[in-house]
């Protein structure tokens, strides 16, 4: 099978997560990923715990199947080699903070000037605009500022970050998004363009409700903990053993909870509607979890699906790791070492294509500078058949 970005070189100078993120999701569809690291210390990344064997599992989940190369965009000769790179690139990836790039010679205008295909990405904090774009990020600052943090947690307790981190994830996935955008333009006009991430801004984005509720009511919406705060019911319940979770978002569904549940509540007004669900929803919680902590969490699960009512487990990382349904859709990979052997494990590729292959595996992620002679070697061919043409 071929991918869908076969062919397409991506000079990748990101570290950390958010640019890593993208270029990661784009070599799961094919693109062959040339990383550019700092000599000596390489990606920050390369140091994060956990390590199995000395090096990062962190480091190696994120830039598995990339090629590494060590240079100094300080250094004539590593400079040199550089612009080689960017001449036989289709994209390169960048996040510095504002400015750094066309200091060292290479912003967007200056290799767009030169290079007029090529695709330039960006991800930054605050993006290449606006009062604050020089100001330093990390995920949990975006987090904090985009809003985010503000709803997430349990009520009248203090804001807390997502476990994940979606201030880099969000802006990783914008990233590549922008990436495929700009090389569809491309196919129509020849011409690369500059793409401009901002993590606060990808926050923002997220809010979907948020902005709604605070922008029609007046008010900012509070952290809700597990409950979403426009739909009923829509969030943990007890059972006799603990919690799990029913998602009833609209009124068939919640007609359907009633009759699984033996509850009787058809033709109260206090619930015949989301709108009056949601202004009852601490005593429509307190009517379920009556019948509900009357069984184990097993016992309701098996019974609300079997009557078409979306509900599941809480369940912690190792048993989403051995879920059915996940296994099943080759969510959980393998990353090999250098002798083939399985040495990581990582989420596979979620963007399943009929086209695109799928394997139980990736390749290994690269040491620090370990494919320079092969990149330079392949400069070398690049060079020799653009002579003879």
């Amino acid at each position: 099978m071929s991918a869908p970005l076969d062919g397409v070189i991506i000079l990748d100078l990101t570290h950390v997560l958010a640019g890593p993120y993208a270029s990661m999701t784009l070599a799961d569809l094919g693109a062959r990923v040339i990383k550019v690291e700092r000599p000596g210390t390489g990606d920050d990344t390369r140091s994060f715990p956990p390590f199995k064997n000395g090096e990062s599992a962190y480091f190696a989940t994120i830039n598995h199947d990339k090629q590494s190369i060590a240079l100094d965009l300080k250094n004539t000769d590593d400079r040199a080699v550089f612009e080689q790179l960017v001449e036989q690139s289709d994209i390169i990836l960048e996040n510095y903070r504002p400015g750094v790039m066309e200091r060292l010679g290479y912003g967007w205008e200056d290799l767009h000037a030169k290079h007029p295909r090529l695709i330039y990405g960006a991800v930054s904090g605050f993006g290449h605009s606006g009062p604050d774009s020089q100001r330093p990020a990390y995920d949990m600052v975006v987090q904090a500022r985009g809003g985010v943090m503000s709803i997430t947690g349990e009520r009248d307790r203090e804001p807390v970050r997502v476990g994940a981190s979606i201030g880099d994830i969000a802006a990783g996935m914008f990233l590549a998004q922008g990436i495929l955008a700009a090389l569809l333009h491309r196919t129509q006009t020849s011409l690369g363009q500059k793409i401009d991430i901002s993590m606060l801004d990808c926050q923002l984005a997220l809010l979907e409700h948020a902005i709604a509720m605070t922008t029609v009511n007046g008010e900012p919406p509070r952290p809700s903990g597990a409950r979403h705060p426009s739909i009923t019911p829509f969030e943990t319940f007890h059972a006799e053993d603990g919690l799990f979770v029913i998602a009833a978002g609209n009124d068939v569904l919640f007609a359907r909870l009633c009759e699984a549940l033996e509850l009787p509540l058809a033709g109260d007004p206090r619930f015949t509607s989301n709108p009056a669900r949601c202004e009852n929803a601490r005593l429509l919680k307190r009517l379920i979890e009556a019948v509900t902590l009357g069984q184990s969490k097993a016992h309701w699960i098996s019974l609300l699906t079997d009557a078409g009512i979306p509900t599941g487990p809480i369940q912690n990382v190792a048993e989403v790791l051995k879920d059915p349904q996940i296994l099943a859709r080759n969510m959980v990979v393998d990353v090999l070492d250098r002798a083939g052997q399985p040495a990581y494990v990582a989420a596979g590729n979620p963007i399943k294509m009929s086209a695109l292959a799928d394997p139980g595996t990736r390749g290994p992620a690269p040491k620090l500078d370990e494919d320079r002679q092969d990149i330079l070697d392949w400069l070398a061919t690049q060079q020799a058949a653009a002579n003879i043409r």
